[in-house]
């Protein structure tokens, strides 16, 4: 089964996409200092949620970009109940390849999905373009080494990971430095984890006879059998805010 396919299922009870709150996210909305009037882009934005409750709570207007058909039609469903469709745009389309102006957001946001550039320093590239190279602020949402003393066999596995001082020397690297970080605990994780579960589960009820229902068997299995044997253990995620070094 296509992986997108297996992520859609997995994610069918949830709206919030990342192990953290609807609590946390304005919390990092107060932290980055959104207003009305700013304009905010979120890259992976999945059912739009961060926007809605940005929109919500700071009277902002948004761009979300999702390269899933299901996860854009769950957004702009979403948007639509709670009339938020002149505030957000969802844009279906991977994000490395969303055109968009250099300088044209306040906020430029991607949380949970800097695999679509590739790892955190070409993500943080990316989303630098697209804000005010002075005033304009990022946040990023990433998973970290809890540790820098990972068994190397998890370490290899996982090798996109980076430790947080190692996410501190990327951020600098590229002139920016961090003003705020909010760490999801472990509960957050287990929650994200077990709604994922959830939902694959309940589609395996609802298709014991369909075709690739061993691949979501697997997706499953899989999916606990890293968790309990490392990433319960070794892998934090938390929220970060950036500002560049002027």
């Amino acid at each position: 089964m296509n992986f997108f396919d297996l992520v859609n299922i997995a994610e069918r009870e949830m709206t919030l996409i990342n192990p953290t709150t609807p609590a946390k996210i304005i919390q990092l909305g107060a932290q980055l200092g959104l207003r009305p009037g700013q304009h905010v882009i979120d890259f992976g934005c999945g059912f739009g949620e961060v926007l809605t409750l940005w929109v919500e709570h700071f009277g902002i207007s948004g761009v979300g970009v999702d390269i899933r058909q299901y996860a854009c039609d769950r957004a702009n469903a979403r948007i639509q109940a709670r009339g938020l469709e002149k505030q957000i745009e969802i844009v279906c389309s991977s994000g490395s390849d969303y055109a968009f102006a250099d300088g044209e957001f306040d906020v430029a946001v991607c949380l949970g999905a800097t695999f679509i550039w590739g790892g955190v320093a070409p993500t943080l590239q990316a989303l630098a373009r697209a804000i005010d190279a002075k005033d304009g602020r990022i946040a990023i949402g990433e998973q970290y080494w809890k540790t820098d003393r990972v068994p190397p066999v998890y370490a290899q596995r996982e090798s996109a990971i980076n430790t947080e001082y190692d996410l501190m020397r990327i951020w600098r690297t590229a002139g920016f430095t961090l003003t705020d970080v909010i760490t999801s605990s472990q509960d957050e994780w287990d929650a994200y984890q077990s709604a994922n579960w959830r939902g694959l589960i309940a589609w395996l009820k609802e298709n014991p006879q369909h075709p690739e229902r061993n691949d979501v068997l697997n997706h499953l299995q899989t999916s606990q059998n890293k968790y309990f044997r490392y990433q319960r253990e070794y892998i934090g995620w938390a929220l970060y805010a950036l500002t560049a070094v002027v």
